[in-house]
C-alpha cells in the first residue's frame, strides 16, 4: 500500500514560479480546508510576499507568540494569552516568505502523546478512522497529513513531534537541543523542549528547519555505519515493526552502508528519569496557575501536574546525574556507529479508545508505552527524524533515523535515501 500523495514546498514552488497556480489560489485552498478541519484551534492570514517560501500556506502549533494573537495552547480558554512578541521561529518563516494561515490544536499545555484534548477533542485521524493522532503536536501532524500545508511547526520534549508524525504518516523533525530558538515558544521542560517541523517530505522538513535553525542543515556525504536496534528494547516492537525495520536496513546496506547491531538496552532505563524531568520542570512552570486556577486543567493533566509536585529534589537531581552518564555513554555509542535506526511507535497508532483513560491509574504505564522510543532522543538532546516506511491495512508504520548532537544534516541525508529508496508515498499532485 501507498500513502496518499501530499503538496511539498517543492512542488509548489515549482508551480508557483511556472505560473500554474498563484498565492491567492494556493492560500485560498488552504483556508477553506481549514476552516472545516478539525486540525485547526483557529484560522487567519498573515501574508509575506518575498522569500524561498513566499505564497506557500504553512500552519503552526498555537504555542507561539505573534503580535496581539491569542495564543491557546490547547487549554481552557480562560488560559489564553495575548502575546506581545513574535517567536523567533516564527520570525525567520516570515522573513523567508511563508503565509501563515492559523494555529493547530494541540495537547493541553502539550501534555499528552496520544492527542487526547479535554477541552477541544482530538482532531481526526487523516488516515486511520478512529487512531490517535498523536500528542502533543496533534494538529501540526493532521494538517500535513490531510494535504492543507506541506510543513507545520510543532514541539517536541518526549516525543511530541515525532509521534503525531508517525500516527499520520508524516516525517517529524525534532533537531538537537539548542539548535533551534524556543523564545516565544510556551515553556513545558526548558531542559528538553525543542522546536521543528513536520512536514510532507524528508527535504520539507530539512528546508524548514534550515530556516529556523538560522543556519543550512546540510552533510558532507559518503558511507555511513548504521546501528540497528537490537535487543529486548527491538523486541519491545511489533513483528511487522521488526520486518520493516529490517527491509530499511536491506536497502541502506545495498547503497553501500555498514550495519551493525547494538542492543542500547540503557535506553529503556532512561524513561522514568527523562518523565521525572520533564514532569518536575512542568509543574514549577505551572505551579501558580495550578494553585490558582486547578479547576481549569483537564483531569489527566492536573493529575499528572499534581503527582508531579511530591516528586522530591533529590530524585529530580538524580534524574539529571543519570542523563549526564547516559549522554557520556553515547559518545562511546557514535564512536562505532554514525546513524541509529530505531521505531517511532512499537506498531501503527492505536485506537483513541484504547488510550483515552483519562486519569486513572494506568495513564504512566501508557504514556510510557507510547513514548518508549522516542524518550531517549530527548532526554540526551539529539536529533531524531521519523519517517513512514510502510502503509498497512490498519495504519502507518514509521521508524526513527537518529544521530549525534548537531548532526542534524546527516540524518536528513539518511532519511532522504530511506524516503527514496522506498517511494511510499505517490507523487505529489501538479497544478
Amino acid at each position: 500500500m501507498t500513502l496518499p500523495p501530499l503538496p511539498t514546498i517543492a512542488a509548489l514552488r515549482a508551480a508557483l514560479d511556472a505560473g500554474r497556480v498563484t498565492a491567492n489560489e494556493l492560500t485560498q485552498a488552504a483556508v477553506d480546508q481549514a476552516r472545516v478541519s478539525t486540525a485547526f484551534a483557529s484560522v487567519r492570514v498573515v501574508e509575506n510576499t518575498a522569500g524561498p517560501l513566499a505564497g506557500i500556506p504553512l500552519a503552526h502549533k498555537d504555542m507561539f507568540d505573534r503580535p496581539q494573537e491569542r495564543v491557546g495552547m490547547g487549554a481552557h480558554p480562560s488560559a489564553a494569552i495575548t502575546a506581545g512578541g513574535l517567536a523567533t521561529v516564527l520570525s525567520r518563516l516570515d522573513a523567508a516568505g511563508q503565509v501563515d494561515i492559523g494555529r493547530l490544536a494541540m495537547s493541553e499545555f502539550a501534555m499528552g502523546p496520544s492527542g487526547h484534548n479535554a477541552h477541544h477533542g482530538m482532531p481526526d485521524n487523516p488516515l486511520v478512522p478512529g487512531a490517535i493522532t498523536g500528542g502533543s503536536s496533534s494538529g501540526s501532524g493532521v494538517a500535513v497529513g490531510a494535504g492543507i500545508v506541506p510543513a507545520a511547526l510543532g514541539s517536541d520534549t518526549g516525543g511530541s513531534i515525532r509521534i503525531p508524525a508517525a500516527c499520520s504518516g508524516v516525517v517529524g523533525f525534532k533537531p538537537t537541543q539548542g539548535l533551534v530558538p524556543v523564545d516565544g515558544a510556551m515553556p513545558l521542560s526548558w531542559t528538553q523542549d525543542c522546536v521543528g517541523p513536520l512536514a510532507a517530505s524528508v527535504d520539507c522538513a530539512a528546508t524548514i528547519l534550515s530556516i529556523i535553525a538560522g543556519q543550512p542543515i546540510d552533510d558532507a556525504g559518503g558511507p555511513l555505519r548504521i546501528g540497528l536496534l537490537a535487543g529486548p528494547l527491538q523486541q519491545a516492537a511489533s513483528d511487522r515493526m521488526q520486518a520493516a525495520m529490517a527491509d530499511v536496513a536491506r536497502l541502506l546496506e545495498h547503497a553501500g552502508h555498514g550495519l551493525t547491531d547494538i542492543p542500547l538496552a540503557f535506553f529503556d532505563d532512561l524513561t522514568e528519569p527523562a518523565n521525572i524531568i520533564a514532569i518536575s520542570e512542568a509543574a514549577t512552570v505551572h505551579a501558580d496557575r495550578l494553585q490558582r486556577h486547578a479547576e481549569t486543567y483537564g483531569p489527566q493533566v492536573r493529575a499528572r501536574l499534581v503527582q508531579a509536585a511530591a516528586i522530591p529534589a533529590q530524585s529530580y537531581l538524580r534524574a539529571g546525574q543519570i542523563r549526564q552518564a547516559a549522554r557520556q555513554r553515547m559518545v562511546d555509542v557514535f564512536g562505532d556507529v554514525d546513524i541509529i535506526l530505531m521505531p517511532t511507535l512499537a506498531d501503527v497508532p492505536p485506537q483513541g479508545a484504547l488510550v483515552d483513560i483519562g486519569n486513572d491509574p494506568e495513564l504512566n504505564r501508557v504514556i510510557a508505552g507510547l513514548t518508549r522510543f522516542t524518550r531517549p532522543a530527548s532526554i540526551l538532546g539529539l536529533p531524531s527524524l521519523s519517517l513512514p516506511v510502510t502503509m498497512t491495512s490498519d495504519g502507518p508504520l514509521s521508524l526513527q533515523v537518529m544521530g549525534p548532537a548537531f548532526a542534524d544534516g546527516r540524518v536528513a541525508r539518511v532519511a532522504n535515501a530511506i524516503e527514496t529508496a522506498l517511494a511510499l508515498r505517490a507523487a505529489p499532485p501538479s497544478f
